[in-house]
């Protein structure tokens, strides 16, 4: 895990690790299940982010939603204590078992929560795309991290230092309204996504699984159009580069979304919360744009 501390660390190289090919039952975000991915995605090393950490620019900082929740003495607090880190594709934002010394938010970019097991499988949580903070939990009760965060592309991640955190959450009334909402939120997207472990309709798992990155309450900076590539989705839902592509084709026939160049632009979200959508692009009827 990267460790952000103030005090300059030497980095070793490490040799990357592959990973085997994905099975066509995989998982959803932000369904638990278990899914193996291909050798795409190297690692680097976990010092690396270290290195690069830096202040926030003035727009960095607009782009975190919670800062405009606090007063003025709380703002300069966090304003003075917040860094942000460029990290690479591969690169490690959290790690197993290491001990929690920030709370992450995504500035720009797209980071993968997941564990790993022993044979070589892993096991992903949620896409975590701009906007998203994460890991309250964890940082409330000061535990080890039980799960890995990993960059799926470039990705700017800020990092408040858990003291910080910790004495915000005793002074500042609008902070503790943010971390209940967000640990609300994420305890209604688990609920829903036991529901839809049970779904074998792949179409479906994509729908839920795309909607759930359109959060507006754990993902604000997303807005309408959501910056994805068909590979980093098919990382997060865990089936095929090429069936992920056969779900899109049918949500774009039932006028659900409209894939653009670089990402995907939702225009009937709730279709994609609720909608049953046929198994294959030929099942689907043809139906009048609205």
């Amino acid at each position: 895990m990267v460790q952000w501390r103030r005090t300059p660390q030497v980095a070793t190289a490490r040799k990357a690790t592959s990973w085997r090919d994905a099975q066509a039952d995989g998982v959803l975000v932000p369904t638990i299940a278990l899914v193996v991915f291909p050798n795409h995605l190297p690692m680097t090393h976990d010092l690396s982010l270290h290195h690069r950490r830096r202040p926030p620019t003035r727009e960095e900082l607009a782009g975190i939603p919670w800062l405009a929740l606090l007063q003025n003495e709380e703002r300069e607090r966090a304003v003075a204590a917040l860094l942000v880190g460029d990290a690479l594709s591969g690169d490690y934002v959290c790690r197993v078992g290491r001990p929690v010394t920030y709370w992450f938010g995504v500035v720009e970019g797209l980071l993968k929560m997941s564990n790993d097991h022993a044979d070589g499988s892993t096991m992903t949580f949620a896409g975590l795309p701009p906007g998203g903070w994460f890991g309250e939990g964890t940082a409330v009760k000061r535990e080890p991290y039980r799960y890995n965060v990993q960059a799926l592309r470039a990705s700017t991640v800020a990092g408040l230092p858990i003291d910080t955190f910790h004495w915000l959450l005793d002074h500042s009334i609008g902070f503790n309204r943010f971390v209940m909402h967000q640990l609300n939120e994420r305890l209604g997207q688990f609920i829903a996504a036991r529901e839809i472990d049970r779904l074998s309709n792949p179409n479906v798992r994509v729908a839920r699984s795309l909607a759930a990155l359109f959060n507006p309450v754990l993902y604000p900076g997303v807005g309408e159009v959501l910056r994805i590539t068909q590979q980093e989705l098919a990382y997060l839902v865990g089936l095929s580069r090429q069936r992920v592509n056969e779900a899109l084709a049918v949500l774009e026939a039932q006028h659900a979304i409209r894939v653009e160049y670089g990402g995907l632009r939702v225009l009937k979200l709730d279709a994609l919360r609720s909608s049953f959508f046929p198994s294959r692009p030929q099942d689907t009827p043809s139906q009048p744009a609205p």
